[in-house]
């Protein structure tokens, strides 16, 4: 399965995101003032293969974010139901003690030995 993974699904990412990495290497200004007309304050160059890379981490890591969030009823019901079945073990254990040190008891009295 992970040959398959890095075959089929990771070498033709890497081949993608070099050629984007390669088409892409011109300088784009990436500017983060709206209202800052010709000579924005807030601003950098790069590579725009650069600014889609970070975008891309950047969404990859929000969504894995909101999915770990998403996800913590989940979590919490399996951290109860572990902490149920750690109880329900340690009753069980109990129980077994408590067989094996009884005394050994005589069948029930029944109404067929009776006559």
């Amino acid at each position: 399965m992970r040959r398959f993974l890095l075959l089929f699904v990771l070498l033709p990412i890497a081949v993608v995101a070099v050629a984007l990495s390669v088409a892409n290497r011109s300088a784009v200004v990436l500017s983060l003032d709206p209202l800052g007309g010709a000579a924005p304050r807030w601003s950098v160059e790069l590579p725009l293969f650069i600014l889609l890379f970070a975008t891309i981490g950047l969404g990859i890591l929000i969504g894995g974010v909101a999915t770990w969030i998403g996800q913590g009823k989940w979590r919490r019901a399996a951290r109860a139901e572990r902490a149920n079945a750690q109880r329900l073990r340690q009753d069980v254990e109990r129980l077994r003690e408590r067989v094996t040190t009884a005394p050994a008891l005589a069948p029930p009295f029944s109404d067929r030995d009776a006559a």
